[in-house]
């Protein structure tokens, strides 16, 4: 079997699927804290400082540990070569903020990157863990006193 040339080997591990080989599109987290920006506590995921152009597909793994501190209802960013001060959200496809409850460490998840003129969101493309869905099932009513609730009772 003839050995297959270097664009034909770049070509097929360029994928953004499960078949996700060690390619130009893996990025391997490098650190997870939380960090509070703009007074509000958020994982923040740093990938290694590079190029990450608009509409770039990118497959990121979380290598390290998520701490402890972290909450489930915690936002998730990213920042780039260790600079915190300046985070990217990760966001679904429908553009919701994407908590903490819905990642997992040594887990790959493809996101798209998505530039504006000031800043940048990665936005999911699928692999992220159900989220629990903490909506209210039912408004509470308030309930009327049992003695009646009148003065002097």
């Amino acid at each position: 079997m003839p050995l297959l040339d270097f664009k034909e080997k770049v070509k097929m591990s360029n994928c953004i699927n499960n078949k996700c080989q060690l390619c130009r599109n893996l990025v391997i987290s490098t650190a997870v804290t939380v960090v509070t920006v703009d007074g509000t506590d958020t994982l923040v995921i740093d990938i290694p400082a590079g190029f990450y152009p608009d509409c770039q597909k990118v497959c990121l793994v979380i290598a390290q540990t998520i701490p402890t501190t972290a909450t489930i209802a915690m936002p998730v960013a990213i920042s780039i070569g260790g600079d915190t001060t300046t985070v990217y959200p990760i966001v679904a496809c429908d553009c919701a903020q994407i908590t903490a409850c819905a990642i997992r460490t040594r887990k790959k998840y493809p996101l798209r990157i998505s530039t504006t003129p000031t800043s940048a969101v990665f936005k999911s493309l699928g692999g992220l863990s159900c989220s629990p869905n903490n909506n209210l099932a039912v408004i509470p009513a308030p309930t009327a006193p049992a003695d009646g609730g009148g003065a002097g009772a």
